[in-house]
């Protein structure tokens, strides 16, 4: 299952830091919690979108209202809360890991599968349907490029691509039941 938080950061004098706290302490909180097993945060190259999003893989719905998650991941980032517009949270149907995506990469959003890509590039996408939470967008199409393929999207309605901001995190408990 996928977690997704997407939000935009309306404090240009604060952001540098906040977006330290988020990448340095939140995400490493996070991946402590049981139950998360991947987290890597993004920016978005494109408008129309929230700034900034992030993917964590968790073993399901329950853990985002444990005890674990509400005293190390959930919520406690009240000093920035004013600043935070656009805040979105989903979960998504998913089976494995979220890929780990690279400095070199790109993550590709899209509203629907992309012909050309899986059939001429050789790119697989994954379809992502929303189960909980906002449930909106309620279905994604993910996919992990080259940098070099941005131009080509950057235009295209119902696309939005992102640059990592972070390595992906992991769980030292990953894939374990």
């Amino acid at each position: 299952m996928f977690y997704t938080v997407e939000c935009s950061y309306n404090d240009p004098e604060s952001e540098a830091e906040w977006n330290a706290f988020y990448s340095q302490q939140k995400l490493p909180a996070l991946i402590s919690v049981a139950g998360f097993t991947t987290s890597q945060r993004f920016r978005a190259l494109t408008s129309g979108c929230p700034v900034y999003l992030a993917i964590h893989t968790i073993n399901d719905a329950e853990i985002l209202s444990s005890e674990d998650y509400r005293l190390k991941g959930g919520g406690n980032f009240s000093h920035w809360q004013v600043y935070i517009t656009d805040w979105h949270r989903n979960l998504y149907e998913g089976q494995g890991l979220a890929t780990p995506i690279s400095f070199d990469n790109i993550l590709l959003l899209s509203a629907k599968p992309i012909d050309f890509l899986e059939t001429e590039q050789g790119y697989q996408g994954l379809e992502m349907h929303a189960v909980g939470l906002d449930k909106s967008p309620d279905y994604r199409v993910a996919y992990v490029l080259p940098v070099e393929m941005v131009p080509l999207f950057t235009e295209v309605s119902g696309v939005y691509l992102y640059e990592p901001l972070t390595p992906q995190l992991q769980s030292p408990d990953k894939g374990k039941p």
